[in-house]
Formats: C-alpha cells, structure tokens, sequence
C-alpha cells in the first residue's frame, strides 16, 4: 500500500444538543444528529465528511454508508481519485439510482477525500482550489415555525447583538396571519437595518404564496426560499412574475435541473446548492459555474463550515447559512464576526469532530 492509498474508512454517529424539538412548514425536528464518515490513508492521513441526518432513516443512511465503505476499501482507489470513484460507484450503483442516500454517503466521502487531500498538501482547501475573496457574508438561520413569538424575538435579537446583519425566519402556519403577524414583529424589534429573509420549504401553494408576498412587501421581505415543492418550476415563474420578490431554491436537489429549468423560465435569483444532496465537491462547483454564467448568486444550503471555504473561490458569492449545531463537537469552530465568516487557516477545512463525541457504527 502507499502512502496516498485509502487504507481504512470508519463511520460514526453523533449528536448536537438542542433544548426542545423545532419544526417547519413540512417536517418536526426531534433530534440533530450527523453521521461522520473518515478515511484514512496509508500514510496515516486522515480526513473528515458529514452529513446532517435529524431523526430520519437511520438504518437507511448506516446501509448506505456500509454498502460505500465496503466497496472502497475491496478496491485500491488513492485519496485523490475523487472523479474515479464517483464515476465508479454511480455505475455500482445504478440499478437502485444515484438519486437519494447512495449519493448523499458518496458525497460524504468525497468531502472527507478532499479533506484527506488537502491535509496531504498541507494546504487549506480554499487555497487548493484558487481564493477570490476572504470575506464571506453570513445569516442566521432559524426562526422555527414551532417558537412562540417570544422565543422567535429572542433567537432574532440575539443574531443581532452577535453582528448578523440577516436573519431568516420559517413561514408556512396554516392561518397566513400567523406568519404576517410573526414577520412583522421580527421588522419592529430588528429595525430596518438587518435584512429579513423567509423560508416555507415548500410548504405553500402558488397562490398563497403570492398572497404571503403581496402582504409583507411592506416589510421590505429580502428574498422567498422555497415557496413551493421544488419540481413546479411553472409555479416558481408565476410567483416570480407576480411578485417583486427574490426567489432562491436548489437545496433539496440532486443535479442542476431545476436551475437550468427555472433559468430557462427566469423564475430564480439565487441559487442554493447543498453540497451532500448535489454530491460533494466538484458537483457543488459546476453548480455554481452554471450559475455565475446567467449572473445568479450562490447561497449555499446548511454546510456553512464547507460552504465558505467555497464560496471563497468562486466570483459570485452571495452569502452561507449560519448554524451553530456542530460547534460543541468539533475542535474549531468558525469564527464569525459582524456578519461575516473568517476562512480557517488549518488544512484541510480546518476542523474536525471531536472523538468524544462520537460513536463508531459497526
């Protein structure tokens, strides 16, 4: 074996504290949880990918994770041979389809690949692949349908105080009011000087979305995330052209059909890759290749923590998400200040979970 051959692959569960369950448009959170998947190379290198898993399918997500691990380590594949093995694995893998947990554990890997690559150079990741910018904007994120209103206030003002000059709030309660009304205060106790974005992942219908809009314009809404499911693109061009709000979407998507298609119908003004949906590192890059080429910004989905490092090579950066659920469990977490993400100087990405907080998966 040498030194950049794979040599071993280990999976692990893990979990974030929160305080009480949350909950969107579609779906109550009971548990944050993540699978890390690590490599390690014949020289001892080791490098880290994770995935965001809730509560969801665990039994699903450890097969799958298995299933890649199995048919990495019986082949001979080197840390660098990212494209090799997804080319490999999508053939291994077709008669089930790439389109689900298969691509999300391939993704996984191919994270911890670069990872592993990056440590081997000596590199940080962002340097590797060509830096444009050293400033990336941030937002807080959260705003859970399940607060109560006080709750909500305090989550906002709190992003304030810290230095977020954006915050995003969920929308999507079955009496619109509710949200009208939740919105409207965040505006009051926010001011005018912080940006307000909304989120119904995808939990409304065209018209009610228009209506949302239509009853908010007044407090200068910044963009609408996912109005509404991701495959009616004809529903995205109808609000688009009825409203005279920005419409982002792309994170609950596999490939770059819905940007292409939505594109095509001028019906999205940011582009929301998520790099474990998309499948890893270079997919994540060709998505926002495509759309710097029709002048759409790129605001990734969730993996801040991967997602700045590369929204710093590419030239049309919009902003990240900002989470704090992975900070207790790793050795260093992102350093964010008035609004703005500082790129990790470590190789690699420049931080990895702590084992204590980890549980192998056997």
């Amino acid at each position: 074996m040498d030194d950049m051959q794979i040599k071993e692959v280990r999976i692990y569960s893990a979990v974030s504290k929160i305080t009480k369950p949350i909950a969107d448009a579609t779906h109550d959170i009971s548990k944050i949880a993540f699978y890390v998947l690590e490599v390690e190379s014949g020289a001892g290198v080791v490098g880290q990918g994770y995935l965001l898993s809730f509560h969801y399918s665990k039994n699903a997500i450890e097969g799958a994770l298995k299933d890649l691990k199995k048919f990495i380590e019986e082949r001979s594949y080197r840390i660098y041979q990212t494209q090799d093995i997804q080319k490999d694995y999508e053939v291994e893998s077709e008669y089930f389809g790439m389109y689900g947990l298969q691509r999300w554990a391939l993704a996984t890997l191919n994270v911890a690949l670069w990872d592993a690559w990056a440590k081997t150079l000596k590199q940080p990741i962002w340097k590797l692949l060509g830096c444009h910018t050293r400033k990336i904007p941030v937002y807080g994120s959260g705003g859970w349908i399940s607060y109560t209103e006080q709750e909500l206030v305090d989550e906002v003002v709190d992003y304030k105080k810290r230095g977020f000059q954006a915050v995003k709030i969920k929308v999507g309660h079955p009496d619109m009011n509710e949200d009208v009304e939740r919105l409207t205060k965040v505006r009051e106790v926010v001011g005018n000087d912080l940006k307000i974005m909304m989120d119904a992942n995808q939990g409304m219908d065209v018209p009610s979305a228009i209506k949302l809009v239509n009853s908010v314009e007044h407090l200068n809404i910044h963009w609408f995330e996912e109005p509404v499911v991701n495959t009616d693109f004809e529903g995205y061009a109808s609000i688009h052209c009825k409203t005279r709000v920005s419409l982002a979407m792309g994170e609950r998507e596999y490939n770059t059909v819905a940007l292409r298609e939505l594109i095509g119908r001028r019906a999205i003004d940011l582009w929301q890759p998520d790099i474990i949906r998309l499948g890893g590192v270079e997919e994540w890059i060709r998505s926002a290749a495509l759309a710097d080429a029709y002048n759409i910004p790129v605001l990734p989905h969730y993996y801040k923590d991967y997602d700045v490092p590369l929204l710093a090579t590419v030239r049309n950066p919009y902003g990240a998400e900002s989470f704090d659920w992975i900070d207790a469990i790793i050795d260093n977490p992102m350093v964010i200040d008035n609004g703005y993400a500082q790129l990790r100087e470590g190789n690699g990405w420049g931080f990895e979970f702590l084992h204590q907080y980890m549980e192998e998966v056997k």
